[in-house]
């Protein structure tokens, strides 16, 4: 089963069917009016030599007739973070991947005050060129029978490339992440039947593509579906989404910890009336934020876990099966074991350990990679890399990144904890997070940076104490106006660490 033909069959069943509401400008684009758009760049990719064809835009129509065309014409569309170091992305990616065209926007580049890299196109100017007597042939062909349709586009198999993404690279240099068509559509099938999505179901794209999260429940599930979905380019333009949410009932949301907490400022009572389903995912959600969306606005934001690398989903609470604090339980066809972090053993159920995933949402492996791959990847199992305890009841608690941990004295130390620990003290308008940086007597000391204002530091010492071993204690602060953050709504702890290792930190 190949992506691009679920999304064909959907087209010939319901052609005027609504397919994306590009909120700006209000523009609607139907099913049928997809299809053509998709099947003119279909005609112009398949001149790209390449098999890769690099996308940089935020999410629009453009973007996913970009990608419809990609794919139709036999390409892997590889997305391209624009939010920090687009050049350097660019280029990373070309050089990674070896292909030389990028499809990126006009009005993108000029935000940012970029010139662009060689193999650089435009999609307005890809757009602007095209002739009406090519508009008229693929409307025309638009109208064949579905099976011959599916003939004229690219063909392929399961395992076949559907995207390249690139991890964060908020803790070391990104990773060339391989997703299929099978990964993919493991993930959507498995979250249709997990949340009982349906073609009514109406989808607010916030996350960029470029972040798998947005990615496959923002543009490839209401694909799938059949369903509506509301573009926006800029996820930090907090009162457009929180219209949005309001004027096109919006029934599936998914956005990360440090958006919802922004939508939370903008939002007035009733504006969340039609959601379904309020989803978190990226980061820790705390439990601040979710219970001011449940006093406000009577709406549970449900947690989640994922990976780049797992299509995302793993775990999701659900309505019907949730545990606060919890990231949730497996999505149907996914096993996690938790296994010791010295011998690699299977832990039993309630022990904290490594979280390891197999199912068909895994990656094929990292491209130009075999090495990290095979380290990441054994026997069908992904070592994710993050510590977590599987408990009695079968939900996943998540504590942190391995490289969350720092061993301090002889002892491993959470990072996570601490700062869930913190926020359970710091007023609820400001934002923590915790790092370590090296000193020179113990390896590593913790520093905690707060937003926005100073704290009383001996109060918070004091109360930490109660519940924290007295190597988990920050003895440094950094207070900054506002954490580093990337479009796709995670921390940057690497700026966040370089910041506080070339400020003057005071001590608590």
């Amino acid at each position: 089963m190949l992506f691009h033909h679920i999304f064909i069959e959907n087209a010939k069943k319901d052609p005027k069917g609504l397919a994306i509401i590009e909120q700006a400008t209000e523009k609607e684009v139907t099913y049928d009016s997809l299809l053509v758009a998709a099947l003119v760049f279909k005609d112009i990719f398949s001149d790209y030599k390449s098999k890769f064809i690099g996308i940089m835009i935020p999410p629009s129509p453009g973007c996913v007739i970009a990608l419809l065309g990609a794919v139709f014409a036999g390409k892997t569309p590889v997305f391209i973070n624009y939010s920090t170091g687009a050049i350097e992305n660019s280029l990373f990616a070309q050089k990674k991947c070896n292909f030389k065209h990028i499809i990126t926007s006009k009005k993108l580049l000029e935000k940012l005050e970029l010139n662009p890299v060689p193999g650089m196109v435009y999609m307005e100017d890809l757009a602007s060129k095209i002739s009406i007597f090519k508009k008229i042939q693929a409307k025309a062909i638009s109208k064949l029978p579905l099976k011959t349709l599916k003939k004229i586009v690219a063909d392929g198999n399961k395992d076949d490339n559907l995207a390249i993404l690139f991890t964060s690279g908020s803790e070391k240099d990104p990773k060339t992440v391989q997703l299929s068509h099978k990964n993919i559509l493991a993930n959507v099938f498995s979250l249709k039947e997990y949340l009982t999505l349906t073609n009514k179901d109406v989808f607010l794209t916030n996350l960029p593509y470029f972040h798998i999260f947005g990615l496959t429940v923002n543009c490839f599930i209401p694909l799938v579906l059949g369903s509506k979905f509301i573009t926006i380019p800029n996820p930090l333009d907090y009162k457009s989404i929180t219209d949005a949410l309001r004027k096109y009932g919006i029934t599936v949301f998914v956005s990360t910890p440090a958006f919802y907490y922004g939508y939370l400022q903008k939002a007035q009572k009733g504006d969340f009336v039609s959601i379904r389903y309020f989803v978190a995912g990226a980061d820790k959600l705390p439990n601040q934020i979710r219970d001011e969306y449940i006093r406000i606005h009577d709406k549970e934001i449900l947690e989640g876990y994922g990976a780049t690398e797992t299509s995302p989903v793993i775990t999701l609470n659900t309505p019907f099966a949730a545990k606060r604090g919890s990231v949730g339980k497996p999505i149907p066809g996914v096993k996690i074991k938790i296994t010791d972090l010295e011998t690699g053993a299977e832990l039993p159920r309630g022990k904290e350990g490594k979280i390891l995933v197999k199912g068909d949402l895994v990656m094929k492996g990292y491209f130009g990679d075999i090495e990290e791959t095979s380290f990441r990847i054994r026997d069908g199992w992904y070592d994710t890399g993050d510590m977590g305890v599987y408990d009695e009841d079968g939900y996943l608690h998540h504590r942190g990144r391995l490289k969350r941990f720092v061993k301090i004295g002889g002892e491993m130390v959470s990072l996570v904890k601490v700062e869930d620990e913190l926020n359970k003290i710091l007023p609820d308008e400001i934002i923590c997070c915790v790092v370590d940086i090296p000193d020179p007597v113990k390896g590593s000391e913790i520093v905690a940076v707060v937003t926005t204002k100073e704290i009383n530091q001996k109060e918070i010492k004091k109360k930490l104490a109660a519940v924290l071993p007295a190597i988990a204690i920050p003895k440094q602060f950094q207070v900054m106006e506002e954490l580093p953050m990337s479009t796709s709504g995670k921390v940057n702890f690497r700026m966040v660490e370089d910041i506080c290792k070339n400020h003057k930190l005071e001590k608590f």
